[in-house]
């Protein structure tokens, strides 16, 4: 072999073996290094060796908020919301009631929903407040979806709702759902009670308590009697009240709840007065009555009454939408609010002027209810038999910075043990 060739054989042998070499110390090296790189708060403050691709990982300011930088455009499509959508269906008689709720059960508002009954078609939201009412419908089986919401998961199965034919004296269990809060309305076109018996008072109408009597003291208190020591007001005298939990609206028809329903029946208990309650109606039809009726017990159903659970049948000024019931009509209202209180164990009772009884219902057939009288005369003239008589509007009592209605009982009715 000629030298030259010889030499440079030799020559690229050693060369491969030194590459080889060095190869195998740069690998072990770079295994040994990263054996020993920090983590955690030591890696943070390391300032060899980084890689200049992740230094914002060191950059103090890079995820602080208030730092300005750089905007990034992502489309709606590209990152939608994921709430879930729920679908509650039910019926009471004759009807499907649908609400689309968020995962607290409360209606969500807002959004132009559209449900799809099968075989009825489509329904939409009209008012956008999570909720949709179907009326007229035949008895039978219907299955409810809700049709896909943008930015939102929504039920992937129909919800099957069985329709009656007959209507059930029983308490509606998703009644919250339909319970309105008075910030939500216009209370002064909604609460538009009127009391009757103001009209049918006289002279001799007493403001003051009376004295000579083993009657027991009573009050009946709202919101217009804005907030109430209860304690002043026991200390006074008085043994009962009777607290306006709730009304249906005049105009629109909603159930709405007194606001001060449950600091005056807390408070009352607390101070040691026996509670009843009372509901001003303007239901329309026995459905409605129903519906009225659920809603008391469900604002009830914390609380032990002593006395009964009163629904409070007046007029609203002759524009309320119940004022121009017959009286059948009013009664059998009166009948299906009573018997679906009953049907929880509480006593139901009916509160309503002379005039009302006499020529508004036919009170003949409401004889098994407690009667409560609103009659402003110091001897009733009303013929029937009455438990409970609201002798004044004008009363007052420690406590109370207003006038208050004032309630006598006597053996006619004693509170329960």
């Amino acid at each position: 072999m000629d030298k030259k060739v010889r030499n440079m054989t030799i020559l690229a042998a050693v060369s491969v073996v030194f590459l080889m070499l060095l190869l195998v110390w740069y690998v072990n090296e770079k295994q040994s290094r990263s054996a020993e790189k920090p983590t955690g708060a030591d890696a943070e403050t390391v300032g060899e060796g980084k890689d200049p691709y992740k230094a914002f990982l060191n950059d103090e300011l890079f995820f602080d908020s208030d730092v300005a930088k750089p905007s990034v455009s992502v489309s709606e499509d590209a990152a939608p919301h994921t709430d879930r959508l729920y679908l509650l269906a039910g019926s009471v008689v004759k009807d499907i009631r649908i609400t689309v709720t968020d995962e607290e059960g409360k209606p969500v508002s807002g959004y132009p929903f559209y449900v799809k009954v099968d075989p009825l078609g489509e329904f939409k939201d009209l008012d956008q407040d999570g909720r949709i009412y179907i009326p007229d419908v035949s008895a039978g089986e219907y299955f409810v979806e809700l049709k896909g919401v943008k930015g939102f998961q929504v039920p992937p199965d129909p919800m099957r709702v069985s329709v009656k034919e007959e209507l059930e004296y029983k308490v509606i269990e998703d009644i919250g759902l339909y319970i309105l809060s008075e910030d939500e309305v216009d209370t002064a076109r909604e609460d538009g009670r009127q009391q009757e018996a103001a009209n049918d008072a006289d002279e001799t109408e007493h403001n003051g308590k009376w004295e000579g009597t083993d009657a027991v003291l009573g009050i009946d208190v709202s919101v217009y009697q804005k907030e109430i020591d209860w304690k002043k007001v026991a200390a006074d005298g008085v043994d009962f009240a009777i607290i306006r939990c709730g009304y249906r609206g005049c105009t629109q028809g909603g159930l709405i709840e007194d606001s001060r329903f449950k600091e005056n029946i807390e408070g009352a208990k607390a101070a040691g007065i026996g509670v009843g309650v009372y509901f001003f109606t303007q239901a329309i039809n026995e459905m409605e009555a129903v519906e009225e009726a659920s809603m008391v017990v469900a604002l009830v159903r914390d609380y032990k009454l002593e006395y009964p659970v009163f629904l409070d049948v007046e007029g609203a000024g002759g524009n309320g939408r119940a004022d121009s019931l017959t009286a059948r009509q009013r009664t059998d209202i009166i009948k299906a609010f009573c018997e679906t209180i009953e049907s929880e164990g509480l006593n139901a009772g009916i509160y309503s002027g002379r005039y009302w009884f006499r020529d508004n219902m036919i009170d003949d057939e409401l004889k098994d209810y407690v009667h409560w009288l609103a009659e402003y005369r110091s001897n009733p003239l009303y013929t029937g038999k009455f438990s409970i008589w609201q002798y004044t509007s004008g009363g007052t009592v420690n406590g109370i910075n207003t006038r208050v209605d004032l309630d006598l009982i006597w053996d006619g009715f004693k509170k329960e043990d």
